[in-house]
């Protein structure tokens, strides 16, 4: 029998990781010449930072519905969670 994803912890995990994966893909697809890490000082510098996570954060808007739509609800609440708390550290970037 196969185990369902349905734990909090689960979409805390997965919420915090697809962010990260979109990073990777959209640093991968616009600037793999440079290391990742001049990629995110660049971004920094450039004060462009917190809109490139804002964006990394959008993916989890369709992992949220997925959760939903297969009725774990509570591994959708771990995602609306760590989705939170991102925005929250993004919005701390942008103001400060």
């Amino acid at each position: 029998m196969q185990k369902k994803i349905s734990k909090q912890w689960h979409g805390y995990l997965l919420g915090a990781l697809l962010p990260v994966i979109t990073l990777v893909v959209m640093y991968l697809s616009l600037a793999s010449d440079f290391k990742f890490v001049d990629f995110i000082r660049y971004l920094n510098v450039r004060g462009d930072l917190s809109r490139a996570l804002s964006l990394a954060v959008l993916p989890n808007l369709g992992l949220f519905f997925v959760f939903i739509w297969t009725d774990r609800l509570k591994a959708a609440q771990g995602v609306l969670g760590s989705t939170i708390i991102l925005a929250l550290i993004i919005v701390f970037m942008r103001f400060m």
